[in-house]
């Protein structure tokens, strides 16, 4: 499954199709992304590909600057057991313009999520 539609309950939780809930895990890192969106990675893609490719020279600018970018607002949501669901937070939803209706898109091995 690379895409999926969702709106956003009274408690601006999103579910995760079942279809993904496994590739997720237990745990899924959000991030502000590189425009007004989200991004949504499982936990275990952030350790493995994102820590390294945000490691680098202390004194390089590029690399501090993506660090910024995407530890500004990170947040480690775990997914409800009983239906698969994680909570956006007020500071997610105003970056990303997100009221309750959001498209997310598979960009490689994580999830962008944006407004419809």
């Amino acid at each position: 499954m690379d895409y999926f539609e969702r709106k956003l309950d009274n408690k601006n939780r999103l579910t995760i199709p079942k279809e993904l809930q496994a590739e997720f895990g237990a745990q899924v890192v959000i991030t502000r992304g590189f425009g007004e969106y989200l991004h949504l990675y499982p936990k275990n893609i952030w350790v493995k590909d994102m820590e390294p490719a945000l490691t680098g020279n202390i004194l390089d600018e590029p690399t501090a600057n993506l660090n910024v970018k995407f530890r500004t607002g990170k947040v480690i949501a775990k997914l409800d057991d009983k239906q698969g669901r994680i909570t956006l937070e007020p500071h997610h939803l105003s970056y990303a313009k997100i009221d309750r209706d959001v498209i997310a898109t598979r960009a490689g091995k994580y999830f962008r999520l944006q407004a419809k």
